[in-house]
Protein backbone atom coordinates (compact mmCIF):
# COMPACT_ATOMS: atom_id res chain seq x y z
CA UNK A 1 0.00 0.00 0.00
CA UNK A 2 3.03 2.19 0.68
CA UNK A 3 3.34 1.85 -3.57
CA UNK A 4 -0.05 3.03 -3.97
CA UNK A 5 -0.18 5.68 -1.84
CA UNK A 6 3.25 7.05 -3.12
CA UNK A 7 1.43 6.92 -6.53
CA UNK A 8 -2.09 9.09 -4.89
CA UNK A 9 -0.11 11.24 -3.34
CA UNK A 10 0.39 13.34 -6.43
CA UNK A 11 -3.27 14.55 -6.41
CA UNK A 12 -3.76 13.25 -10.14
CA UNK A 13 -6.20 10.27 -10.78
CA UNK A 14 -5.09 6.74 -11.23
CA UNK A 15 -7.09 3.82 -12.45
CA UNK A 16 -7.71 0.40 -10.31
CA UNK A 17 -5.93 -1.52 -13.15
CA UNK A 18 -2.62 0.99 -12.67
CA UNK A 19 -2.58 0.99 -8.89
CA UNK A 20 -2.98 -3.10 -8.93
CA UNK A 21 0.29 -3.20 -11.11
CA UNK A 22 2.40 -0.93 -8.87
CA UNK A 23 1.65 -2.98 -5.78
CA UNK A 24 1.13 -6.09 -7.70
CA UNK A 25 -1.99 -7.41 -7.01
CA UNK A 26 -5.89 -7.09 -9.00
CA UNK A 27 -8.01 -4.36 -9.42
CA UNK A 28 -10.70 -6.22 -6.94
CA UNK A 29 -7.59 -6.22 -4.06
CA UNK A 30 -6.78 -2.52 -4.64
CA UNK A 31 -10.61 -1.51 -4.10
CA UNK A 32 -10.45 -3.43 -0.76
CA UNK A 33 -7.55 -1.88 0.39
CA UNK A 34 -8.58 1.26 -0.61
CA UNK A 35 -11.68 1.08 1.16
CA UNK A 36 -9.98 -0.01 4.39
CA UNK A 37 -7.99 2.88 4.28
CA UNK A 38 -11.30 5.09 3.93
CA UNK A 39 -12.37 3.37 6.92
CA UNK A 40 -9.26 4.73 8.63
CA UNK A 41 -10.09 8.26 7.80
CA UNK A 42 -8.31 8.72 4.86
CA UNK A 43 -10.07 11.07 2.26
CA UNK A 44 -10.40 8.94 -1.41
CA UNK A 45 -12.13 10.62 -4.41
CA UNK A 46 -13.69 7.69 -6.94
CA UNK A 47 -15.13 8.80 -10.24
CA UNK A 48 -15.77 6.30 -13.23
CA UNK A 49 -14.04 5.96 -15.60
CA UNK A 50 -11.31 8.16 -14.33
CA UNK A 51 -10.30 5.52 -10.95
CA UNK A 52 -9.01 6.90 -7.60
CA UNK A 53 -7.45 10.06 -6.10
CA UNK A 54 -6.48 11.40 -2.82
CA UNK A 55 -9.65 13.80 -2.32
CA UNK A 56 -7.70 17.65 -2.52
CA UNK A 57 -6.01 19.00 0.42
CA UNK A 58 -5.22 15.20 1.93
CA UNK A 59 -0.99 15.68 1.80
CA UNK A 60 0.87 12.69 3.17
CA UNK A 61 4.07 12.59 4.76
CA UNK A 62 6.95 13.34 3.44
CA UNK A 63 10.59 12.33 5.33
CA UNK A 64 12.51 13.85 2.41
CA UNK A 65 10.45 17.16 2.33
CA UNK A 66 10.49 17.23 6.09
CA UNK A 67 14.02 17.14 6.56
CA UNK A 68 14.85 19.31 3.95
CA UNK A 69 12.32 22.22 6.17
CA UNK A 70 14.83 21.64 9.06
CA UNK A 71 16.94 24.10 10.40
CA UNK A 72 20.66 23.00 9.10
CA UNK A 73 21.84 22.98 13.03
CA UNK A 74 18.47 20.53 13.66
CA UNK A 75 18.76 18.32 11.16
CA UNK A 76 22.33 17.67 12.50
CA UNK A 77 20.64 16.49 15.78
CA UNK A 78 17.88 14.51 15.07
CA UNK A 79 16.84 11.01 13.16
CA UNK A 80 13.12 11.05 11.73
CA UNK A 81 11.14 8.06 10.49
CA UNK A 82 7.79 8.82 9.25
CA UNK A 83 5.36 5.03 8.61
CA UNK A 84 2.24 4.31 7.18
CA UNK A 85 0.80 2.57 10.76
CA UNK A 86 1.66 1.93 14.16
CA UNK A 87 0.37 1.32 17.43
CA UNK A 88 1.32 4.54 19.31
CA UNK A 89 3.89 6.73 17.82
CA UNK A 90 5.60 7.09 21.87
CA UNK A 91 5.80 3.45 21.75
CA UNK A 92 7.89 3.29 18.31
CA UNK A 93 9.63 6.62 18.88
CA UNK A 94 12.39 4.74 21.30
CA UNK A 95 13.00 1.94 18.62
CA UNK A 96 14.30 4.54 16.35
CA UNK A 97 18.18 3.72 16.59
CA UNK A 98 20.44 7.07 17.45
CA UNK A 99 24.19 7.46 17.23
CA UNK A 100 24.41 9.02 20.72
CA UNK A 101 22.45 10.57 23.19
CA UNK A 102 22.54 13.97 21.95
CA UNK A 103 20.81 12.87 18.66
CA UNK A 104 16.93 13.20 19.46
CA UNK A 105 14.59 10.64 17.74
CA UNK A 106 11.34 11.71 15.94
CA UNK A 107 8.42 9.24 14.64
CA UNK A 108 5.57 10.53 12.87
CA UNK A 109 2.58 8.16 11.31
CA UNK A 110 0.08 8.91 9.26
CA UNK A 111 -2.45 6.42 11.73
CA UNK A 112 -2.05 5.10 14.84
CA UNK A 113 -4.43 2.49 16.19
CA UNK A 114 -3.89 2.99 20.10
CA UNK A 115 -2.75 6.70 20.26
CA UNK A 116 -2.52 7.85 24.06
CA UNK A 117 -3.72 11.11 25.27
CA UNK A 118 -3.63 12.71 29.02
CA UNK A 119 -5.04 10.66 31.61
CA UNK A 120 -5.64 8.04 29.76
CA UNK A 121 -7.71 9.09 27.07
CA UNK A 122 -7.55 8.11 23.30
CA UNK A 123 -5.74 10.06 20.64
CA UNK A 124 -8.14 10.04 17.84
CA UNK A 125 -6.16 10.31 14.52
CA UNK A 126 -7.73 9.71 11.07
CA UNK A 127 -5.77 8.86 8.16
CA UNK A 128 -3.64 11.56 6.90
CA UNK A 129 -5.49 14.35 8.60
CA UNK A 130 -3.10 14.89 11.76
CA UNK A 131 0.31 15.29 12.68
CA UNK A 132 1.04 12.09 15.45
CA UNK A 133 4.09 12.72 16.18
CA UNK A 134 7.07 11.48 19.42
CA UNK A 135 10.01 12.90 20.28
CA UNK A 136 12.43 11.37 22.10
CA UNK A 137 15.06 13.07 24.26
CA UNK A 138 17.85 11.95 26.59
CA UNK A 139 18.32 14.22 29.35
CA UNK A 140 20.75 13.78 32.28
CA UNK A 141 19.98 16.21 35.03
CA UNK A 142 17.18 14.22 36.18
CA UNK A 143 13.87 13.94 36.12
CA UNK A 144 13.68 16.14 39.08
CA UNK A 145 14.64 19.16 37.13
CA UNK A 146 12.36 18.81 34.53
CA UNK A 147 9.18 20.76 36.32
CA UNK A 148 7.75 23.32 33.85
CA UNK A 149 8.47 21.37 31.06
CA UNK A 150 5.47 20.05 30.07
CA UNK A 151 4.08 23.93 29.38
CA UNK A 152 7.34 24.93 27.79
CA UNK A 153 6.67 22.33 25.19
CA UNK A 154 3.29 23.72 24.86
CA UNK A 155 4.21 27.01 23.55
CA UNK A 156 7.35 25.85 21.64
CA UNK A 157 3.78 24.12 19.72
CA UNK A 158 2.38 26.98 19.64
CA UNK A 159 4.60 29.27 18.28
CA UNK A 160 5.32 26.57 15.87
CA UNK A 161 1.35 26.47 14.76
CA UNK A 162 1.74 30.23 14.38
CA UNK A 163 4.85 30.10 12.05
CA UNK A 164 2.67 28.14 9.69
CA UNK A 165 -0.39 30.85 9.87
CA UNK A 166 -2.67 29.85 12.89
CA UNK A 167 -3.69 32.84 14.93
CA UNK A 168 -5.68 33.53 18.65
CA UNK A 169 -4.50 30.55 20.02
CA UNK A 170 -4.06 29.91 23.87
CA UNK A 171 -2.57 27.31 26.18
CA UNK A 172 -4.59 25.84 28.58
CA UNK A 173 -2.67 24.83 31.81
CA UNK A 174 -0.57 22.53 31.79
CA UNK A 175 -0.16 22.45 27.85
CA UNK A 176 -3.22 21.97 25.43
CA UNK A 177 -2.85 24.40 22.60
CA UNK A 178 -6.75 26.30 22.07
CA UNK A 179 -7.89 28.15 19.75
CA UNK A 180 -10.18 31.06 20.29
CA UNK A 181 -13.16 31.23 18.22
CA UNK A 182 -16.22 32.98 18.62
CA UNK A 183 -17.75 30.39 19.92
CA UNK A 184 -15.26 29.97 22.86
CA UNK A 185 -12.50 27.93 23.28
CA UNK A 186 -12.01 24.90 20.49
CA UNK A 187 -8.82 22.27 20.92
CA UNK A 188 -6.21 22.13 18.50
CA UNK A 189 -3.56 20.18 19.56
CA UNK A 190 -2.59 17.74 22.81
CA UNK A 191 0.40 16.96 24.29
CA UNK A 192 1.61 13.71 26.36
CA UNK A 193 4.82 13.40 28.45
CA UNK A 194 6.38 10.40 29.14
CA UNK A 195 9.34 9.95 31.78
CA UNK A 196 11.78 6.90 32.41
CA UNK A 197 14.61 7.07 34.25
CA UNK A 198 16.59 8.27 37.68
CA UNK A 199 15.34 11.27 39.75
CA UNK A 200 18.70 12.52 40.02
CA UNK A 201 20.74 11.18 36.86
CA UNK A 202 19.87 10.13 33.55
CA UNK A 203 16.71 9.92 32.16
CA UNK A 204 14.16 9.75 28.59
CA UNK A 205 11.44 11.79 27.61
CA UNK A 206 9.17 11.22 25.15
CA UNK A 207 6.95 14.27 24.30
CA UNK A 208 3.50 12.85 22.09
CA UNK A 209 1.99 15.32 20.07
CA UNK A 210 -1.26 15.45 18.27
CA UNK A 211 -2.03 18.30 15.91
CA UNK A 212 -5.38 18.40 13.68
CA UNK A 213 -4.86 19.53 10.29
CA UNK A 214 -7.51 18.77 7.88
CA UNK A 215 -10.39 17.15 8.82
CA UNK A 216 -13.84 16.55 7.90
CA UNK A 217 -16.65 17.61 9.91
CA UNK A 218 -17.92 14.35 10.46
CA UNK A 219 -14.25 13.74 11.88
CA UNK A 220 -14.72 16.87 13.77
CA UNK A 221 -18.16 16.66 15.63
CA UNK A 222 -16.78 12.62 16.33
CA UNK A 223 -14.31 14.20 18.74
CA UNK A 224 -15.76 13.84 22.77
CA UNK A 225 -14.86 17.89 22.68
CA UNK A 226 -14.75 21.15 20.95
CA UNK A 227 -11.90 20.69 18.59
CA UNK A 228 -10.99 22.12 15.52
CA UNK A 229 -8.03 22.03 12.92
CA UNK A 230 -5.81 24.49 11.47
CA UNK A 231 -6.96 24.51 8.05
CA UNK A 232 -10.29 26.04 9.60
CA UNK A 233 -7.37 28.35 12.16
CA UNK A 234 -6.03 29.47 9.20
CA UNK A 235 -8.48 29.51 6.67
CA UNK A 236 -6.64 27.86 3.71
CA UNK A 237 -4.62 24.40 3.21
CA UNK A 238 -2.30 23.92 5.22
CA UNK A 239 1.09 22.14 4.38
CA UNK A 240 0.96 18.76 7.14
CA UNK A 241 4.93 18.67 6.01
CA UNK A 242 5.78 21.94 6.85
CA UNK A 243 3.56 21.81 10.53
CA UNK A 244 6.13 18.58 10.93
CA UNK A 245 9.17 20.46 10.24
CA UNK A 246 8.18 23.31 12.15
CA UNK A 247 7.03 21.25 15.25
CA UNK A 248 10.42 19.61 14.98
CA UNK A 249 12.30 22.83 14.72
CA UNK A 250 10.32 24.73 17.61
CA UNK A 251 10.75 21.55 20.01
CA UNK A 252 14.31 21.12 19.53
CA UNK A 253 15.22 24.83 20.43
CA UNK A 254 12.61 24.47 23.43
CA UNK A 255 14.76 21.31 25.13
CA UNK A 256 18.18 23.09 24.31
CA UNK A 257 16.74 25.90 26.23
CA UNK A 258 14.70 24.53 28.75
CA UNK A 259 18.24 21.71 29.88
CA UNK A 260 19.46 25.08 30.28
CA UNK A 261 17.44 27.49 31.79
CA UNK A 262 14.43 25.40 32.91
CA UNK A 263 10.80 26.62 32.58
CA UNK A 264 11.42 30.09 34.15
CA UNK A 265 13.02 31.52 30.55
CA UNK A 266 9.36 30.25 29.55
CA UNK A 267 7.49 31.96 31.91
CA UNK A 268 6.26 35.10 31.64
CA UNK A 269 5.74 34.27 27.57
CA UNK A 270 3.52 31.38 28.68
CA UNK A 271 1.52 33.52 30.85
CA UNK A 272 0.69 36.06 28.02
CA UNK A 273 -0.88 33.01 26.22
CA UNK A 274 -2.58 31.52 29.20
CA UNK A 275 -6.08 31.14 28.28
CA UNK A 276 -8.02 31.15 31.39
CA UNK A 277 -5.87 33.83 33.59
CA UNK A 278 -8.06 36.03 35.89
CA UNK A 279 -10.94 33.66 35.43
CA UNK A 280 -13.07 31.83 37.62
CA UNK A 281 -11.89 27.96 37.18
CA UNK A 282 -12.83 24.67 38.96
CA UNK A 283 -9.90 22.15 39.12
CA UNK A 284 -10.18 18.65 38.91
CA UNK A 285 -7.36 17.28 40.77
CA UNK A 286 -7.45 13.29 40.75
CA UNK A 287 -11.78 13.93 41.89
CA UNK A 288 -10.43 17.20 44.34
CA UNK A 289 -12.30 20.01 43.24
CA UNK A 290 -11.38 22.87 44.16
CA UNK A 291 -12.51 26.83 42.74
CA UNK A 292 -10.77 29.55 42.64
CA UNK A 293 -9.02 32.41 39.93
CA UNK A 294 -6.73 31.50 37.66
CA UNK A 295 -3.25 33.56 38.41
CA UNK A 296 -0.40 32.36 36.00
CA UNK A 297 2.06 29.94 36.86
CA UNK A 298 5.32 30.00 39.46
CA UNK A 299 8.32 29.45 37.84
CA UNK A 300 8.41 25.58 38.22
CA UNK A 301 5.01 25.56 35.84
CA UNK A 302 2.63 25.02 39.02
CA UNK A 303 -0.92 26.14 38.36
CA UNK A 304 -1.36 29.49 40.69
CA UNK A 305 -4.82 29.20 42.66
CA UNK A 306 -6.19 31.85 44.47
CA UNK A 307 -9.08 30.24 46.56
CA UNK A 308 -11.07 31.49 49.32
CA UNK A 309 -8.56 29.75 51.26
CA UNK A 310 -5.49 31.91 50.10
CA UNK A 311 -2.96 31.21 47.26
CA UNK A 312 -2.71 27.54 46.58
CA UNK A 313 -0.07 25.98 44.21
CA UNK A 314 -1.11 23.04 41.55
CA UNK A 315 1.53 20.78 39.84
CA UNK A 316 0.99 18.22 37.12
CA UNK A 317 -0.48 15.01 36.73
CA UNK A 318 -4.35 13.72 37.16
CA UNK A 319 -5.26 17.05 36.69
CA UNK A 320 -7.87 19.04 34.34
CA UNK A 321 -8.93 22.80 34.33
CA UNK A 322 -12.27 24.11 33.28
CA UNK A 323 -13.29 27.70 32.91
CA UNK A 324 -16.54 28.76 35.17
CA UNK A 325 -19.10 31.03 33.57
CA UNK A 326 -22.97 31.80 35.16
CA UNK A 327 -22.05 28.78 37.49
CA UNK A 328 -21.45 26.20 34.16
CA UNK A 329 -18.13 24.65 33.84
CA UNK A 330 -16.98 24.63 29.92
Amino acid sequence: MEKVLELLADGGFHSGEALGSVAGISRAAIWKKLKMLEALGLQIDSVKGRGYRLHPGVELLNNKRILDALDPSVREAVVVHTCLKTASTNDLVREIPVASPSIKGVCLAEYQTSGRGRRGRAWDNPFGSTISMSLRWFYSAGMASLEGLSLAVGLGVLKALERCGAGNLKLKWPNDVLWSSPDGFQKLSGILLELHGDPTGDCEVIIGIGVNIALSQKQINNINQPAVDMQRVCGTTVSRNRVASELINGLCRTLDIFSQRGFGHFQEQWEQYDAFAGQNVVLDASGNMVSGIASGVNGHGGLLLKTSEGMKIFNGGEVSLKAVTLGKSK
